[in-house]
């Protein structure tokens, strides 16, 4: 018989792989190199890491199971999969947890070490699924990965104990074999990371070594397989997630604006990477504040915009909340703002690791008065970058707060990214008011800070400490023009009015939309946010049965795209998916009088093309 390592690799086309354990296993960290190792090799690829919300759940159990997601691939994917075709499960736990994803006929690639009787009961197993026939429909494969590691780590000299840690490093071996990703970047990272503590260093390279050789020279396994590169653009691309999109594109718009870049945060998950990120570039102007609060921080950013920085505060829906006084004091302050909702589960605490988008109403009417601002939201992780341009931008321009909208699923998912022409990228104009623009009674100049810009209705903006420019800012009402207050009920009723036609104008620099699909469909997607992979995916295997659909997908939430009350008239019927109970449908409804029709979603996770297939179906044949 012909030695598997000798044996050509079995092509696949696409490949999608769950790794699963208790939290303190290392799944994220496995899931990540091997999806940079296949970043590396070429593949399209997209994740989805998940995260247990408890922080210290009890080892072994379902409350403490962590996972990662990689869908890896030679053609263009969207999402990362629907179901898995492999799932590296470390625990009892994590194979009772994720088995009900895996598709029909699967592999599942176990740590057998792990599973005794304390550990089944601690994941409510009554028998042991090794043993009772539960696995039958699947190709199991029990590798004693506990003890290999242990075994394989003694030159390093690690504790038999401290070497169970190395674990995740043979399991990551392993699955590097089967699929014949490079291993060369792997080796080079973990010495980049453990480097410094020579013991660990060697011990994660001999175990990483170890599940390499074991896959090679077992006799589980068949043979490898290989998902060959898929066409790119030429460029330079790198792995990235949204929250690492989202900072970037805040510091690509501090230097295109030519503004220093001011982040007033309070941490909390998902966001708090944003704050991690942003504080490693002091050297493009960026200063970083953690409050002590979520109303510090966006009382911070919003000083800092007085002082003519551009400030960015980011959070989730409970600090949402919390800023809602501070956005109105922003809304009556007219001064540019950008507000980052990270969006997870809720109400309250909820699903604080685990994705959600539903903050669309709370973004759109969350604070007492009149007090609208524009919404735009991400679509891609990538997406992040261009959405933080746009939000300083329309912020900047308008002299008005602005919320983005993103989530967790977006936050942490991964994708390659193909770094943009810095040259391309539009510079975003902004003048500071520098001599007095009216003039008193008596005839002397003087400042009035609510003098407006014709096209925009956006006021000027005066830095503190500009000679002759002084005036006054504060929650009460302002005169129109003067700034002084006013309780005058004509006045703020001119100032209501103004104000929102302020974000009605914002559409006149929105780009129209346009749909993609079918010319003569009966039906339109519509879609918001983090649901866009999906809808495309679903929408291509619709169309690709026959059936007639387009898709459209918003990033501008308030205003709408000044042409969208027209495409959505050519439609006989639009479906709207998204992450809450229709929060977009009743804006549409109310907006365009269109039978808008919702497909919903709050399970924590977000929607698979296949879900959304079938209610396209559904909504095509009813």
């Amino acid at each position: 018989m012909t030695d598997t390592a000798e044996r050509k690799p079995e092509s696949l086309d696409r490949l999608v792989i769950r790794f699963a354990g208790d939290s303190g296993d290392g799944m994220q960290l496995t899931g990540d190199r091997f999806t940079s190792a296949s970043a590396l090799f070429g593949n399209d690829l997209a994740t989805l890491p998940e995260f247990p919300a408890e922080i210290r759940a009890p080892a072994g159990t379902l409350a403490g199971v962590s996972a990662f997601q990689v869908h890896i691939s030679d053609h263009r994917i969207n999402t990362p999969g629907d179901a898995p075709n492999v799932l590296v499960a470390m625990n009892p736990a994590a194979l009772k947890a994720e088995l009900r994803g895996l598709e029909d006929g699967g592999t599942v690639i176990v740590n057998v070490d792990t599973f005794d009787e304390r550990n089944l009961t601690k994941a409510g197993y009554t028998d042991n699924p090794l043993t009772d026939g539960s696995l039958d429909a699947y190709s199991v494969y029990e590798v004693p990965m506990t003890s290999l590691t242990k075994e394989a780590v003694i030159p390093a000299g690690v504790k038999p104990r401290d070497a169970d840690r190395s674990k995740n490093f043979f399991a990551l071996g392993l699955v590097t074999w089967m699929y014949t990703r490079p291993i060369d970047a792997t080796l080079a990272w973990i010495e980049e990371k453990f480097g410094k503590n020579p013991m660990v260093h060697q011990a994660n390279v001999l175990a990483f070594k170890a599940g390499h050789a074991f896959g090679e020279t077992a006799e589980l396994f068949d043979h490898t397989y290989q998902v060959a590169p898929a066409p790119q653009e030429p460029g330079t691309y790198t792995n990235i997630s949204g929250n690492m999109a989202l900072s970037w594109g805040l510091i690509a718009a501090s230097q295109l604006a030519k503004l220093p870049l001011f982040l007033g945060s309070y941490p909390i998950t998902p966001a708090s990477d944003i704050l991690h990120e942003l504080s490693k570039h002091k050297n493009f102007g960026v200063r970083t504040l953690q409050a002590e609060d979520e109303i510090a921080g966006i009382g911070a950013a919003l000083g800092a915009a007085f002082g003519g920085h551009i400030g960015i505060t980011t959070t989730s829906g409970p600090g949402v909340a919390l800023k809602s006084e501070t956005m109105g004091l922003a809304i009556s302050l007219e001064l540019p703002l950008v507000i980052v909702d990270i969006q997870r589960g809720g109400p309250s605490t909820g699903l604080p690791t685990k994705t959600e988008a539903a903050d669309l109403l709370l973004a759109m009417y969350g604070r007492h008065g009149e007090s609208p601002l524009p919404i735009i939201a991400a679509s891609t992780p990538s997406d992040c970058f261009e959405v933080a341009i746009e939000a300083v931008r329309i912020a900047l321009e308008y002299r008005t707060p602005v919320i983005l909208l993103s989530d967790g699923y977006l936050a942490n998912g991964t994708e390659p990214w193909k770094l943009p022409d810095v040259d391309s990228l539009r510079p975003i104009e902004v003048e500071f008011a520098t001599a007095p623009n009216h003039t008193s009674a008596s005839g002397d100049p003087e400042y009035w800070p609510y003098v407006r810009d014709p096209e925009t209705f956006a006021r000027s903006w005066a830095l503190p400490g500009t000679d002759g420019l002084m005036h006054r800012i504060g929650g009460i009402e302002k005169q129109e023009g003067s700034g002084n207050i006013s309780y005058d009920p004509a006045n703020h009723g001119e100032m209501v009015a103004v104000r929102a036609a302020k974000v009605a104008a914002v559409a006149k620099s929105i780009p129209p939309v346009e749909v993609t699909g079918d010319a003569d469909a009966d039906l339109l997607v519509l879609g918001w946010g983090s649901t866009w992979g999906a809808i495309a995916t679903a929408v291509d295997r619709a169309r690709a049965e026959g059936d007639r659909v387009a898709q459209l997908h918003l990033r501008h939430l308030n205003p709408f795209p000044p042409n969208l009350g027209e495409v959505l008239g050519r439609y006989r019927k639009v479906l709207v998916p998204e992450m809450n109970l229709g929060q977009l449908s009743r804006m549409i409804r109310a907006e365009f009088l269109v039978d808008a029709r919702s497909v919903n979603k709050v399970e924590g996770t977000p929607f698979t093309a296949a879900e959304l297939h079938a209610a396209i179906t559904g909504a095509l044949h009813d």
